[in-house]
């Protein structure tokens, strides 16, 4: 089992983003078009609380929520070098589906991808008093891929507001 950090430590959950993918590279049935409803539990960590007492106001974390929606709600993601791409762009400008191109579309690269996106938020926002330390991203209930890793800034507020 992972841990905190930092003593101070909450998470949140995202879910409901369905959307379609392929690993066109497999051997197996994954190499076809299939979908999940994703999801994302983001853990966080303080080095101190702010002036409300929360590691993370979870109501300023709206950006975040637009930036998975916009990503995985109803949404084909695709390999940048699958094969069918002229495919896949043909069929979204015909309104047939939604193209989200990836470097990878799996669901540990998709973690990690989460856990960038919140972590530049919460640079820029707190500067270096909060952290996304832990992205677990889910396509079902049994199946589930993880990211996780202390950012290098971390810590290096000195404001601790």
């Amino acid at each position: 089992m992972l841990v905190s950090p930092t003593p101070y430590s909450c998470s949140k959950a995202f879910s409901g983003y369905p959307c379609c993918h392929r690993q066109w590279r497999h051997q197996g049935h994954c190499r076809f078009v299939h979908g999940y409803s994703r999801s994302f539990t983001v853990h966080f960590a303080a080095s101190s609380l702010d002036s409300c007492g929360f590691v993370v106001d979870f109501s300023s974390l709206r950006p975040l929520e637009q930036q998975l929606s916009q990503q995985f709600d109803h949404t084909f993601l695709v390999n940048a070098d699958d094969p069918l791409m002229e495919e896949w762009k043909r069929l979204d400008q015909l309104g047939a589906l939604d193209l989200r191109v990836m470097d990878n579309v799996g669901m540990e690269a998709s973690a990690r991808l989460v856990w960038s996106w919140t972590n530049a938020l919460l640079l820029e926002r707190d500067g270096g008093r909060t952290c996304c330390w832990l992205v677990e991203a889910r396509e079902n209930t049994r199946n589930a891929a993880s990211y996780h890793i202390i950012p290098d800034w971390f810590g290096s507020s000195s404001s601790g507001s």
